[in-house]
């Protein structure tokens, strides 16, 4: 099932179509709300937001993927590399995103959404699974010369509109592998990023496992698991995103994020 959210509650696509569910998808995840199919709304009617617009929790990875890890020249990490994004990051498909004017080096990483389904505390990695609810598109932006100018990322990371997600939601049952999933980034047409899920260190379950150790993961938290290799930064020459420019993040079973810049 692929699940939207937009300006007023969130439905399922149906074909063309969008059947209306109810208000709020994560009060949904999180049972506090009842589905209620409603009419069919074609779906160029709806102007859709991200599928968890305003998320409690958008935990990332840094140097997830193998291949990735090799372009940088950096050893593999032994624990996931975590830092935040927040709610003000978030946008959805077909957004535009402004360059703030203390950035000059924007990059684009692809990456796959974790979409938590139920609360997860201390699990298990061989039940962590069932705590998810789905997958989407994100593309992590980052300013990189930002994201150098401290010891954390947070400054590089956070920016307004600096996490696209979407265009939905794709229910776990639809992903029965999340780690064997083609991913793959094109900007302005040119691919630049061409990976598959396989290639990360920690995998999903592993992940939802180990950040539930030390928090708990609610309904709508959303992990964002790293990127493959093709990062602007790491090319030379190197290659920033600038105002015009279409970046397109596509992931195999979830569809295709596009973000515009400006």
């Amino acid at each position: 099932m692929r699940l939207v959210s937009y300006d007023g509650g969130f439905g399922r696509i149906d074909g063309d179509a969008v059947v209306p569910m109810g208000t709020d998808l994560v009060a949904w995840l999180a049972g506090t709300e009842t589905a209620t199919d409603g009419d069919p709304v074609p779906l160029d009617r709806l102007t859709l937001t991200a599928p968890v617009p305003r998320p409690g929790k958008i935990l990332c990875i840094g140097l997830n993927y193998r291949d990735h890890a090799a372009e940088t020249g950096k050893p593999l990490p032994t624990v996931p590399m975590l830092f935040a994004k927040f709610a003000n990051s978030v946008v959805g498909d077909g957004a535009t995103v402004a360059i703030p004017a203390a950035t000059q080096e924007v990059d684009w990483e692809a990456e796959l959404g974790v979409v938590i389904g139920r609360p997860a505390r201390d699990v298990d990695s061989a039940d962590a699974l069932d705590h998810v609810a789905g997958y989407t598109c994100t593309n992590d932006l980052s300013a990189r010369d930002l994201q150098r100018a401290t010891t954390q990322f947070t400054l590089g990371k956070a920016i307004d509109g600096f996490l696209p997600m979407g265009p939905w939601l794709v229910t776990a049952d639809e992903v029965p592998d999340p780690q064997a999933l083609a991913i793959s980034c094109e900007v302005n047409g040119r691919t630049v990023q061409k990976s598959s899920t396989r290639e990360m260190v920690f995998g999903v379950a592993e992940l939802v496992s180990f950040l539930s150790r030390t928090m708990t993961l609610e309904p709508g938290d959303i992990i964002v698991t790293g990127t493959p290799p093709g990062v602007g930064v790491a090319r030379t020459p190197q290659w920033f995103l600038q105002p015009g420019d279409e970046v397109v993040v596509e992931i195999e079973r979830l569809g295709r994020l596009t973000t515009h810049l400006a």
